[in-house]
């Protein structure tokens, strides 16, 4: 039996290999799981573990924890990945193979500097899919009315189609502008490319009620058990190191 690390009313916390973890799950116990993998790019992390795989280990590593993953999905249940494109790609196509696609989700964030022949990188692909047909659970935000910088008046929406908008605010589209990057300076401890509380916020709202379990194999900065503890989601999850989630 593993001994969760951290512990709360709402979730646990386990210091542990994804994969390890994971062969402990139930099939079908979970209704919402989010991803946020490393992204191989070479760096070597705390835990000394070598990220610099080739493409076909780095892809086959993935291929493992998401079958488990989709294992231990509810019927209905939803299955988010975040990666940079480049990775997504491939990852995604596997899992449409298993799941309903349902999004790919664009999110504007500059993940790094310029390159020289190329197109300046400045989005993050966020995969949603289903278990099954339809989902169980799917209440999208919605956005309040953009309005212009200049004369505040309210921008025209669905192509002037203003008798058409709902009064509650804008339909959540496929391409979110608004998530802001963890570069604050209150911030300085956690890693640059932690995750915004608004952009878990946003997922755990959409794919999950009160009392559903979350599950992240990939803690980071503890992003995702934040967001779940404050809107009460049961949440479970592990990273190999865990000190900047228990210090957050």
């Amino acid at each position: 039996t593993m001994v969760p690390i951290f512990e709360t009313q709402h979730g646990q916390l386990f210091g542990a290999d994804c994969l390890e973890l994971l062969a402990k799950l139930d099939n079908e116990t979970v209704d919402l799981a989010f991803a946020d993998p490393p992204f191989n790019l070479g760096k070597k992390y705390a835990s000394k573990i070598d990220d610099a795989r080739n493409d076909e280990e780095y892809i086959a590593w993935c291929r493992d924890w998401i079958d488990e993953l989709i294992r231990v999905l509810k019927p209905g249940g939803a299955l988010f990945l975040w990666n940079l494109p480049k990775w997504n790609l491939p990852l995604g196509a596997y899992v449409g193979e298993r799941l309903t696609f349902r999004h790919w989700i664009t999110v504007d964030i500059k993940y790094s500097l310029p390159i020289a022949g190329r197109l300046y990188p400045s989005h993050y692909s966020l995969l949603y899919f289903i278990k099954g047909k339809k989902p169980a659970i799917f209440h999208p935000d919605r956005l309040p009315v953009p309005c212009c910088r200049h004369c505040g008046g309210e921008l025209r929406d669905y192509g002037g189609y203003k008798n058409k908008m709902n009064p509650k605010g804008v339909s959540l589209s496929d391409v979110w502008t608004d998530i802001p990057p963890v570069r604050h300076a209150k911030y300085k401890k956690r890693d640059a490319n932690a995750l915004a509380l608004k952009l878990m916020d946003r997922i755990v709202n959409i794919a999950s009620n009160p009392e559903s379990l979350v599950l992240d194999p990939f803690g980071g900065s503890g992003t995702t058990y934040v967001a779940a503890e404050l809107t009460g989601q049961k949440w479970i999850g592990c990273e190999l190191h865990c000190e900047d989630i228990l210090d957050r």
